[in-house]
């Protein structure tokens, strides 16, 4: 069996174990979270944040730990949360990653149970993986980041974390997208050990730069999905469409008749009347009516101020958002107007189905 400590970064470590009890007691404030990890920060940008998931829900409560301009804490194994505030008080107070854990290990009984990475940003790389954590248990590090994960499929999967975060190095992405990333491969190469269970997964990073985040703390992202079929996936999900990282979603310009009759309805009903939006000969045919323009956004923006809907002044909605509300409203304003008739004979040809 080899059991082994190491506080040294750009080292992998594995600790071969006993299994432990299934339903084993722990110490108030601890919780086993077998998972994997990366603490991480980026010299350049002065960011730090810690990417996580395991077969446990919300693992994102208990394992990453931030601090603004200080670092980032990875606990994890049988978690002591604890250690997340101690290991970046010690650290700001001008302590090295290195000398931070190993005081903080030398109090602690529980140390064997534990696995921890810490990363400074001015204070190196410091890891633990006790002799006690869950088979495959180990961690890898290099100058920026700290990797480990316990009850794993194999080495394999550290490496496929490290080796991704390597990658990305000066790619200009940001540290949250990078660390999602490396999580990803983690979970490609195998991740957890165990099937069959509730998954969870979490990025947590701060931002020291100026308008980095709108909080006090400098948490600048932080994505906690508590429970998913798929977390890592869901993780990058929610990542790039609240980032609008460009691929999250299909772009297009909408084109169609569908975009003429609205065009039409607006005109008839009159709540846009400084906008000529069927041009001046009234031919339904040109197929500069099918594209929705940024005309005919501003007159549905104009068109839902006078109905009392959302608009993008007031912050409710996207310009030109043409629900099947906003349409309705559309309807019993040309209604209104006697002319209800009128414009469904106009509209007639472009409904009509002719294959």
């Amino acid at each position: 069996m080899l059991r082994i400590l190491l506080l040294t970064p750009l080292l992998l470590v594995a600790a071969a174990v006993l299994p432990v009890a299934a339903q084993e007691e722990l110490p108030p404030g601890e919780k086993n979270f077998h998972t994997f990890s990366i603490a991480a920060v980026d010299p350049e940008t002065g960011e730090s944040g810690v990417a996580v998931t395991t077969r446990n829900p919300c693992v994102a409560n208990g394992v990453p730990w931030v601090r603004v301009g200080v670092g980032a804490v990875a606990t994890q194994a049988r978690t002591r949360t604890q250690y997340g505030e101690e290991l970046l008080s010690r650290l700001a107070a001008g302590m090295s990653a290195e000398e931070a854990l190993r005081e903080r290990l030398a109090e602690d009984e529980g140390a064997p149970y534990r696995q921890v990475g810490v990363v400074g940003l001015d204070g190196g790389v410091a890891q633990h993986t006790g002799s006690e954590a869950r088979y495959w248990a180990g961690h890898r590090s290099g100058p920026d980041y700290a990797a480990q994960g316990n009850l794993l499929v194999g080495p394999e999967v550290v490496d496929a974390v490290a080796e991704d975060f390597e990658g990305t190095r000066g790619s200009g992405l940001s540290l949250a997208d990078r660390l999602i990333s490396a999580l990803q491969a983690g979970q490609a190469a195998g991740g957890d050990a165990r099937r069959g269970r509730r998954q969870s997964a979490g990025v947590l990073v701060a931002d020291p730069r100026e308008g980095g985040s709108r909080r006090d703390d400098g948490i600048s992202t932080h994505i906690n999905v508590c429970e998913h079929e798929t977390p890592v996936a869901e993780l990058r999900r929610i990542h790039d469409a609240v980032s609008q990282k460009v691929g999250y979603r299909t772009l297009t310009m909408f084109a169609g008749s569908d975009v003429v009759q609205l065009r039409v309805l607006i005109a008839e009903g009159g709540c846009a009347a400084d906008t000529n939006l069927v041009g001046e000969d009234g031919d339904l045919g040109s197929p500069a009516l099918r594209i929705f323009d940024a005309d005919l956004a501003g007159a549905v923006d104009a068109c839902r101020e006078e109905f009392g809907l959302s608009t993008p002044e007031s912050g409710g909605s996207p310009a030109g958002f043409a629900d099947r509300e906003f349409v309705d409203r559309l309807w019993e304003l040309v209604e209104s107007r006697g002319l209800g008739d009128a414009v469904r004979r106009r509209l007639a040809p472009l409904r009509r189905i002719t294959r």
